[in-house]
């Protein structure tokens, strides 16, 4: 498992990297915007921790560049968990993020989750139950982590792509057909903690991202509806 990581600190790079090695993980550390964007130019990743103050840059753009080659998943290092930070990290494309300082056993965690969620190294295309749930028009076959959504002109099935955690939440509505979820429950589901650094916002990325995804119209969706003082239903 191939991890890309990024972070000027030499103290905390030098520790992360001897504990992800340690964990049996093959990292490339570099330091600066400038060094990344050459080393996915040499290499693919199977994930990727960016820090986001960097000495050149800001490690959005770095995820920016990234996402626009591979849709790969995506933790975001950050010395801060201010609402402004969290949203534009979520609204690149990232997958999760951790504050620092954080406990080295935390991101381990949240490295497992995101690899296991995202379903692009983990699965392979033959491999996996042969599980189909269907919500709408959209179909999930869980044993590939794949999405496809049926077009409504055509009735031709194509490809929906979605990050780690869209995918999970998509699969939280799905487990819960016909069920009230408040966001409260929803926001635990999505994140597998509890923690203060998860607010409304954050669902809120989520869900219209989603809504993008797979309704025919976000204005007016009818996959995953809005409850009023409630939550959401699908």
């Amino acid at each position: 498992m191939k991890v890309y990581l990024l972070e000027d600190d030499n103290a905390i790079s030098m520790g992360l990297k001897y504990s992800l090695e340690k964990e049996g993980y093959e990292v490339t550390l570099t330091e600066n915007a400038k060094d990344a964007r050459n080393a996915w130019k040499n290499g693919t990743y199977d994930i990727c921790i960016l820090d986001i103050n960097l000495p050149d840059g800001k490690g959005y753009d770095v995820c920016k560049f990234i996402k626009e080659k591979e849709d790969v998943p995506v933790i975001f290092l950050t010395a801060s968990d201010a609402e402004v930070n969290v949203v534009m990290g979520l609204e690149m494309g990232a997958d999760d993020y951790i504050c620092k300082p954080f406990r080295i056993n935390e991101l381990m965690a949240r490295i497992k989750t995101v690899l296991r969620r995202s379903g692009k190294r983990t699965c392979g295309a033959g491999s996996g139950d042969a599980s189909v749930e269907k919500l709408g028009n959209i179909t999930i076959y869980t044993g590939e982590a794949r999405v496809t959504k049926k077009e409504e002109d055509t009735g031709e099935e194509t490809t929906v792509e979605l990050t780690a955690l869209e995918y999970r939440l998509l699969l939280t509505f799905c487990n819960n057909k016909g069920v009230v979820l408040s966001r409260n429950q929803l926001l635990q589901d999505l994140w597998d903690v509890a923690g203060d650094f998860v607010n409304d916002n954050t669902l809120t990325v989520y869900i219209k991202r989603l809504r993008d995804k797979i309704e025919k119209d976000p204005a007016d969706p009818q996959i995953i509806r809005t409850v009023r003082g409630m939550g959401y239903i699908s």
